[in-house]
């Protein structure tokens, strides 16, 4: 994805979901003159960021959805955070207000089709006792979009050019459970009390079977404003 994004070695560039900044980090190599701005929802990972990045990098807690930034950007990085966004005309508009007119967005999400195995076997799991009257009815925070509609949101929101499309991801685990426990199954088990979880993840596991294949699709967004 970083190969996607044309820097010459002086931009801005703003990172869209910084996590504990492992991307933040691989970007900054190709900024030798520029500068990144970071920006992630969760206080826990700006910490972490911080603590990786030092003070190369501006790392701010903030929610994309009431992006502001002083200056526009010359470019836009987002990796594994679209998904967990459920508005995302609020969102690409946000991001087109932070470029500059020519500026780049280059991200990658989860898309139409992510995990759909293994969040069926959750939510089938998740509709009967004892899961039930924790999880019945309800679908998740996620927003996996059709390559489709993302590129008409991202037109709509002013972007002058926006070019989407799905990749498959399948993924083996080295330790499957723990990888559905942590990752996969983590917003199911927050609904859940202590004593369901890890008989909720042993259910799921024993429904999806070994070897454990996790269905990856990858939205991939090239747009420029």
């Amino acid at each position: 994805m970083l190969a996607r994004l044309p820097l010459k070695g002086d931009e801005t560039v703003l990172d869209a979901g910084c996590g504990s900044g492992r991307v933040t980090e691989m970007l900054l190599e190709r900024l030798r003159s520029g500068r990144v701005i970071a920006v992630d929802g969760s206080e826990s990972m700006v910490s972490a960021a911080r603590r990786r990045l030092g003070d190369r990098v501006e790392v701010r807690v903030g929610d994309l959805l009431q992006l502001q930034l002083e200056s526009p950007v010359d470019a836009v990085l987002s990796t594994a955070t679209f998904h967990w966004i459920a508005d995302h005309d609020t969102l690409f508009a946000r991001i087109r207000a932070a470029l500059r007119d020519g500026g780049r967005l280059v991200a990658q999400c989860g898309g139409e089709g992510n995990v759909k195995r293994v969040h069926g076997a959750a939510l089938e799991i998740g509709a009967h006792a004892p899961f039930r009257e924790h999880l019945a009815g309800w679908r998740g925070p996620w927003n996996f979009s059709s390559a489709e509609l993302a590129q008409q949101r991202l037109l709509a929101a002013g972007f002058s050019q926006a070019r989407c499309w799905l990749t498959p991801a399948p993924v083996h685990p080295p330790e499957p459970r723990e990888f559905l426990r942590t990752v996969i199954l983590a917003p199911f088990l927050e609904r859940l009390p202590e004593e369901l979880r890890e008989r909720f993840v042993d259910a799921v596991h024993g429904r999806l079977g070994e070897p454990l294949e996790l269905d990856y699709v990858r939205l991939n967004v090239d747009a420029v404003a």
